[in-house]
């Protein structure tokens, strides 16, 4: 535990500026579309002596999809994909956070989705931590995790003349987390 020292342990909120919450799929089965959200809150309770009772939130502002394209994020927005009128967030609340190496964490947890939940492991890696400039404390968070939209009512789809289909079913989210420590907590 040398960069995971008993003064991590509190209360982290993400940094919007300097965090992405994203995600890639396939696109016409020949290429990939990123995009990012970029409205969010989040959360982390870290107790670095026992990491079993840290625990993390966040909540995502369906709205704020952003793939570079207007037409395509307008078309995310719609019952099509999201349907952000009815289900304006997508949530992720840990249920169990287990450390597998000193700087790697899986984080068991509910994910809901235009009302769905179910349970996902993200698997996490800690960056490392500094003080910044502004004399924060900040910690970086990297990860990854595969899901499959269909399990979460996410289900339009095109056929291609291929036999393919427009999009992938198998979406991967992507991320990229600085956190700041609330001090005093």
């Amino acid at each position: 535990m040398s960069e995971l020292t008993a003064d991590l342990s509190g209360e982290w909120r993400f940094d919007p500026a300097h965090t992405r919450i994203g995600f890639s799929t396939r696109h016409a089965m020949v290429t990939k579309v990123r995009g990012a959200f970029n409205e969010f809150e989040g959360v982390i309770h870290a107790d670095v002596e026992n990491p079993s009772n840290s625990s993390v939130k966040l909540a995502i502002k369906v709205a704020s999809i952003d793939t570079r394209s207007e037409q395509r994020d307008g078309h995310l927005r719609t019952n099509d994909f999201f349907d952000a009128p009815n289900y304006p967030e997508i949530t992720f609340v840990s249920t169990q956070i287990d450390q597998v190496e000193e700087r790697n964490f899986i984080v068991n947890g509910d994910l809901t989705i235009r009302g769905i939940t179910k349970q996902i492991s993200i698997p996490l890696e800690f960056v490392g931590v500094e003080r910044d400039p502004g004399g924060q404390l900040r910690a970086g968070f990297e990860g990854s995790r595969r899901i499959n939209r269909q399990d979460f009512g996410v289900k339009w789809n095109t056929a291609m003349d291929s036999g393919g289909v427009l999009v992938s079913d198998r979406i991967l989210l992507e991320f990229e987390v600085s956190a700041v420590k609330v001090e005093n907590s």
